[in-house]
């Protein structure tokens, strides 16, 4: 697909980066330069299951039984959100699309509402994850957060609050987080790949030895180089991006 005639529609950046990358924080953060709503098909799904409604029943029951929910319940979802006038201005899509198909159909249905894509991949070192993730260390009893690097506990094992023996959860197991990540690139690596020959541009955002507020700088500083947000919507420019970012069109 071709973005030649719809420079003048609004972007949809569409946001892929790994467990433990930062995606979620950096959805939020991107509002500093982009005026769109922050689309969340996760959170999307949780709101009509807390409703009640026909979507959100039909969602619950798939869930509980294990199976995924289905790329034209999601696609339907995307696209009725997409026709809220508060999209007009371009949108931030946070883990849609997940499939070759649900990538296919966005494709489609973003010139019908003048939005034109671009991709922000986040690029991390996986094990800077693995070393983060697997030094968490949780209390049973409070629930209170610990990283043995740069929040640990004042006595080695042992909750602050209460006293309670720290524990490490399943999904901080290293074993767990390698196979995520693993997963993660199963099912990430083909859609980017799409994306590429379809033309759309993709931009790899380095993450390496940077607080979330100078990600979310390289991010808006790369967009705004590439016309996709008014520059004057980022104070970062052409010097928040140097060489944090690569972008590929093929």
């Amino acid at each position: 697909m071709g973005a030649d005639n719809t420079h003048s529609f609004a972007p949809a950046i569409i946001l892929f980066g790994s467990p433990g990358s930062g995606k979620g924080t950096q959805a939020k953060l991107l509002r500093h330069c982009l005026s769109g709503p922050h689309i969340s098909t996760g959170d999307m799904l949780r709101t009509h299951i807390g409703e009640r409604d026909e979507i959100g029943a039909q969602a619950e029951r798939l869930i509980k039984a294990g199976k995924l929910v289905p790329d034209e319940l999601v696609n339907q979802l995307v696209e009725r959100r997409l026709k809220s006038r508060d999209c007009d201005s371009g949108v931030i899509l946070d883990g849609y699309p997940r499939t070759r198909n649900q990538a296919d159909v966005l494709l489609r249905m973003l010139p019908v509402h003048q939005l034109r894509p671009a991709v922000v991949h986040l690029v991390v070192d996986y094990d800077r994850i693995v070393a983060r993730l697997s030094g968490r260390r949780q209390c049973p009893v409070c629930g209170t957060l610990y990283s043995l690097k740069t929040n640990p506990p004042k006595v080695a094992g042992i909750c602050d609050l209460d006293g309670a023996k720290l524990v490490t959860r399943e999904d901080d197991r290293e074993s767990v987080i390698r196979e995520r990540l693993h997963e993660y690139d199963v099912q990430t690596v083909p859609i980017l790949n799409y994306f590429r020959e379809a033309k759309v541009p993709v931009f790899e955002i380095s993450g390496a030895g940077a607080s979330p507020e100078q990600i979310m700088q390289r991010i808006c500083g790369t967009l705004a180089d590439s016309g996709l947000v008014d520059s004057g919507s980022t104070s970062g420019g052409a010097a928040a991006t140097d060489a944090a970012s690569e972008t590929s069109f093929s």
